[in-house]
């Protein structure tokens, strides 16, 4: 009897693996907002670690304490100048990382509810591909915290 009991446990877990979410895959870590003065956007940063065996599709974000959060990439050209553009979605391939960083990709905050100050805690909520949802923490930093 006791050498059925590990099929017997794979055939509970099996199918609850195979139901994952994509939000169920993704770890998120070191999340943070750049907080600018006055009515300027604030910038989210994040780093999202899939731990799934298929890849996790970002397509929005949403936060109670901001009126609108979009993604986008910003990048620089070989002249040396920069520019910014909403992305529609953020694939973060399976067993792989993407940070969302300064001078990358980033969440964009603008509209904020109230004023925030450095140290408060805000949440993110990121929504998938898949209709799953993760909600994240991110601390308020001030304009001129380190990368």
């Amino acid at each position: 009897m006791k050498r059925g009991v590990p099929w017997l446990w794979l055939a509970i877990l099996l199918p609850l693996q195979a139901h994952a979410t994509q939000a169920d895959q993704v770890k998120a870590s070191h999340g943070w907002i750049r907080l600018l003065p006055a009515d300027l956007p604030a910038a989210g940063y994040v780093t999202l670690d899939n731990q799934g065996s298929s890849a996790a599709t970002l397509v929005s974000a949403r936060s109670a304490f901001y009126a609108s959060v979009m993604l986008h990439q910003s990048a620089t050209d070989t002249a040396g100048g920069s520019s910014m553009r909403m992305l529609d979605r953020l694939t973060i391939p399976a067993h792989g990382e993407v940070s969302l960083a300064p001078a990358g990709f980033h969440l964009m905050l603008q509209e904020a509810t109230h004023p925030y100050k450095p140290g408060q805690t805000i949440d993110v909520t990121l929504d998938f591909a898949d209709g799953s949802h993760l909600r994240v923490p991110f601390m308020v930093r001030p304009a001129n915290a380190p990368d």
